[in-house]
Order: C-alpha cells, then sequence, then structure tokens
C-alpha cells in the first residue's frame, strides 16, 4: 500500500463518500475508486459498503483506520525530521483560521518558540474542514477553529469566546449599509444575524473570512462584522468604527486535538494554549 491510499481511505472515511473526497483530494472519482479497490485487494478486505447515503466503514474499516493515520503520520514525520537540523527534538504541526491567527495565535507561537527553541513549528491556515481533516489525517497536531465538527479519537475544547461587532468606515452609521459585507460566521451567527435583521436584503457581497470584508472595507468604504479583537486597533486608530447600537454576537473558539499523542510538543503548547486565553476570559 502507499500514502495515497491511506490518504484516500481516511478522506473518504472522514467525508462518508467517494465524490466528496476526490473533490478534497483534487482528483477524479475513478481515481478514488481504483485505490480503495487496490488497497482492498491489497488488505484482502473489503474497507467501505456503498449506499445512497454515501460511504459506510465496514468492520475491517474500522480497524484500519488507525493503521492508515499510523502510515500518513510516519511519513510526514519523516518529511519534516528528516531535514532538521539535529538540535531539534519535535516539530509541532498547527493549523488555524485566519481571524484566530491575528493578534493572538502568532504571539502563542512566539512563546513556543521562546520557551522550547528546540521544537521546530510548521504553521498555516486553513478553514474548518481542511483542517480537521488533517487531524483526522494526522497531519496536524493541532487544530484552532470555529466551527469544528467531532470525530473518533480527537478532543474537542473551547478556548473562549470571541465577541462579534459591527463596524464600519463612518462614525454615523446606526446599522448595515448598502455596502454593507456579509461574513459567514458559521450557522449560529446566520441565525443570530437573521433574527437581528429579519427585514435586511441578502448582502450583494458575502465573504467566508473576517480578514477579507476588513479590507475591502477599508479600501471602498462599508461595514462588516468582525472580531472585537481584530478591531481594537483599528477603532483605536479611528480607521473603523463600531456601530452604536448594532447587536453583539458571542462566536466560541476552540482548539482540538488528537485524544493520544506521541509528540512531546503537544502537552506544553496546549498548557501555553490555556493560559493565553484565561488572560483573554479574565
Amino acid at each position: 500500500m502507499d500514502i495515497d491510499q491511506a490518504r484516500t481511505f481516511l478522506a473518504i472515511a472522514a467525508s462518508g463518500s467517494f465524490l466528496e473526497a476526490a473533490s478534497r483530494l483534487h482528483v477524479t472519482q475513478s481515481t478514488v475508486s481504483a485505490r480503495i479497490q487496490r488497497l482492498e485487494e491489497e488488505l484482502g478486505a473489503r474497507l467501505f459498503t456503498r449506499n445512497r447515503a454515501g460511504a459506510v466503514l465496514t468492520v475491517a474499516g474500522q480497524r484500519f483506520t488507525d493503521y492508515a493515520k499510523r502510515l500518513l503520520l510516519t511519513a510526514e514525520q519523516a518529511r519534516h525530521h528528516v531535514g532538521l537540523p539535529g538540535s531539534y527534538r519535535a516539530t509541532l504541526r498547527v493549523g488555524g483560521r485566519i481571524a484566530l491567527w491575528e493578534n493572538l495565535l502568532a504571539g502563542w507561537v512566539g512563546q513556543l518558540r521562546a520557551r522550547d527553541p528546540d521544537v521546530a513549528i510548521r504553521a498555516g491556515i486553513g478553514f474548518e474542514e481542511d483542517l480537521m481533516r488533517g487531524l483526522i489525517e494526522g497531519t496536524l497536531d493541532m487544530g484552532l477553529m470555529y466551527t469544528p465538527s467531532h470525530s473518533p479519537g480527537l478532543i474537542v475544547e473551547q478556548m473562549f469566546e470571541e465577541t462579534l461587532v459591527l463596524v464600519s468606515t463612518r462614525p454615523d452609521d446606526r446599522g448595515p449599509g448598502r455596502d454593507y459585507i456579509y461574513v459567514e460566521w458559521g450557522r449560529a451567527f446566520e441565525i443570530q444575524h437573521t433574527r437581528s435583521y429579519p427585514d435586511l436584503e441578502p448582502p450583494p457581497l458575502v465573504v467566508n473570512i473576517g480578514w477579507l470584508a476588513v479590507q475591502l472595507i477599508l479600501a471602498n468604504g462599508g461595514s462588516c462584522y468582525i472580531p472585537q479583537r481584530m478591531a481594537r486597533e483599528l477603532l483605536a486608530t479611528g480607521r473603523l468604527h463600531e456601530v452604536a447600537g448594532a447587536p453583539r454576537y458571542g462566536l466560541p473558539a476552540f482548539v482540538v486535538y488528537p485524544k493520544e499523542s506521541d509528540n512531546p510538543a503537544v502537552a506544553p503548547a496546549l498548557a501555553g494554549l490555556r493560559q493565553l486565553c484565561r488572560l483573554i476570559r479574565s
């Protein structure tokens, strides 16, 4: 068996669909089917039961899941560790939403590097789907996000709760205007937003990243909802203004990590993150 077969197997297991796995892996569905067929032939067992609802793991597939994760993890560790100088004892692989990197995770990584200079860090930006897939496949040690899904073998821990505020380039705004940009902060935000603005027409501009909305309104004028933490400096310098009387919304932030890990860098990193989040909550 090879790494592509293991990665394809885990993508199907995570999504429950050969078609969705093909989309995630950027290959054709026939390629996905061929890889699984070869894998099943090599293992001598059927790994999935396919029906109208998608693909469900068989008992053999459930047994193979941990081995597939270990195979990918071993390959990933080898790829990163072989090129590291001998002075590094471990590599920590972290991914997170871009809004969480700003004014939060960047400082946390700096603290980690200062405290444990012999730990190499691979950091990246991603959406929940990508981050969860990396955690399931074992190519990430920690994922930081807003709307995690649950998966066996992973712990979902709430870090703190963001406060989403409506900001505008104009100090006299009293609500979303014609140049309002809607940010997709998740289903919970969508429900609360609809309740607060039942008569608001669908905004002509929708983005999936708060950072992008900020860049757009700073360049062109307008308003959007972003975390208060992100807005603090822009509000203090007068580049943006919080819209008076506009409702605020809570947005929980989570860290997701494996229940069991042999990476010695994970536990200290979690401890540092929890300490940082306690300061945010206080």
